[in-house]
């Protein structure tokens, strides 16, 4: 399948993300737990689960198709901030949680090598939704996964009114990249992977 790439409608209200590739990120192994993780782990998760919670309603708030799809869709990832990682020059990193059927399935952190986020922007997010069950369960059984490597993932095409474009609806895995000030155009998550967090 052809891999898809950042693009901006560069019209007014509207947001053209017409599909995302999260390319290989020059790391080796299976997993990778980046920082080291300390805390509580049960104050960590409770952490995570506050922030994808906001996230989503922030989502549904900016995009009111989107809540129709996250109804719909077979499980959602949600990476509510991404940070700045000393550990990768010029990358970042972030912590999320897959949810299906109401329940929390796992948690995961994603690193990027460079992740080229609009200048000023102060929270950054995205949420891939699984649509079908095939494409959920290829991801669930990853031990590390890469969009555009493992999958192709569609951004949704977002309207002034809200709605997301057809074509984009109909696809296996569509995401949806954030600022503070919603979903936005002009962003690029290329070289990024997602790997199972053990908390």
């Amino acid at each position: 399948m052809k891999r898809r790439t950042f693009l901006s409608a560069g019209s007014a209200g509207v947001v053209g993300l017409t599909g995302l590739s999260l390319g290989a990120l020059s790391l080796t192994g299976c997993s990778f737990t980046g920082p080291k993780d300390g805390g509580d782990p049960a104050s960590k998760r409770r952490e995570i689960d506050t922030n994808a919670s906001d996230t989503l309603n922030r989502l549904y708030a900016t995009a009111s198709g989107a809540r129709d799809l996250g109804a719909k869709a077979k499980g959602i990832l949600i990476f509510p901030k991404l940070l700045s990682a000393g550990f990768i020059v010029g990358g970042e990193y972030g912590d999320g949680v897959l949810r299906s059927g109401g329940a929390n399935r796992g948690y995961y952190r994603a690193i990027s090598g460079s992740i080229g986020w609009q200048i000023g922007a102060q929270s950054k997010a995205f949420v891939l939704m699984f649509m079908t069950q095939d494409a959920y369960d290829k991801f669930v059984r990853s031990s590390g996964w890469q969009v555009g490597a493992d999958a192709t993932v569609a951004l949704a095409t977002i309207g002034a009114n809200g709605q997301i474009d057809t074509n984009t609806a109909q696809q296996p895995i569509i995401g949806f990249a954030m600022t503070n000030a919603g979903v936005m155009a002009g962003l690029s998550l290329e070289g990024t992977k997602i790997s199972k967090l053990d908390i």
